[in-house]
């Protein structure tokens, strides 16, 4: 899938990197807590994403297969210090409320993940949209589960109060055992949403194998080329 809609809807749906590949799942767990924050570590990790998939789309033909991966990891580095001392500097409050995670994105597997599978293959052109798709798909599985988060263990959503005066807060989910509780919650749903539109289409009702690599062709169903 080359066309920039495509990448887009590849890293919000196909391919969403919390509730199908289940990458970073650090970041997903730890900063949840509330809304904001999962906006806000969403935000941060799109922004390096689309950033370092430029410049080493740049570079795919210059720097030597022997050491791309350093090379990667040098690269996504010097984008997440920027990105960590712009935090510091001008949103404070984010940056104390991530804290120890921004200078974790270094290691993120999603950044050097598509860096390898995909920004050091393509232009970069489709390099930027990949990271804006998976960027935006991290963001969406970050809020989602801080919003169900913060909605149940404090009765609000972006610090509003949306839940009645004499609703008393769930704590645990605010806590590590409920981050697990709501991802768990959250990917059963997706996947029990795909199940059902694979249903509607005809698909998967009988069928066993994975669509990429079935040969039958008179089902009715879209092949997923995943690109790796």
């Amino acid at each position: 899938m080359k066309t920039c809609f495509e990448r887009l809807v590849n890293g919000l749906i196909k391919e969403n990197p919390t509730f199908v590949l289940m990458l970073g799942m650090c970041p997903t767990l730890a900063v949840t807590t509330s809304a904001i924050n999962g906006v806000g570590m969403g935000l941060t990790t799109t922004a390096v994403l689309i950033m370092s998939n430029i410049i080493i789309s740049l570079l795919r033909k210059v720097i030597p297969d022997g050491v791309r991966i350093p090379a990667f990891i040098v690269v996504i580095a010097s984008f997440v210090t920027i990105t960590e001392l712009l935090l510091k500097a001008y949103i404070p409050s984010l940056f104390d409320s991530l804290g120890l995670y921004i200078p974790l994105i270094v290691v993120n597997c999603i950044i050097l993940g598509r860096a390898e599978s995909y920004a050091s293959k393509y232009n970069v052109f489709y390099s930027a949209f990949d990271g804006l798709g998976m960027g935006l798909g991290f963001t969406f599985g970050l809020t989602c589960i801080g919003i169900v988060r913060e909605i149940i263990g404090g009765g609000t959503v972006f610090s509003i109060r949306i839940m009645p005066e004499a609703y008393e807060p769930l704590t645990i989910f605010i806590l590590a055992p409920g981050a697990f509780l709501v991802l768990a919650f959250l990917v059963a749903l997706m996947n029990a949403l795909r199940l059902r539109k694979g249903k509607d289409t005809g698909i998967g009702g009988n069928c066993d194998k994975l669509c990429r690599s079935c040969p039958n062709t008179a089902c009715g169903g879209k092949r997923m080329e995943t690109e790796v």
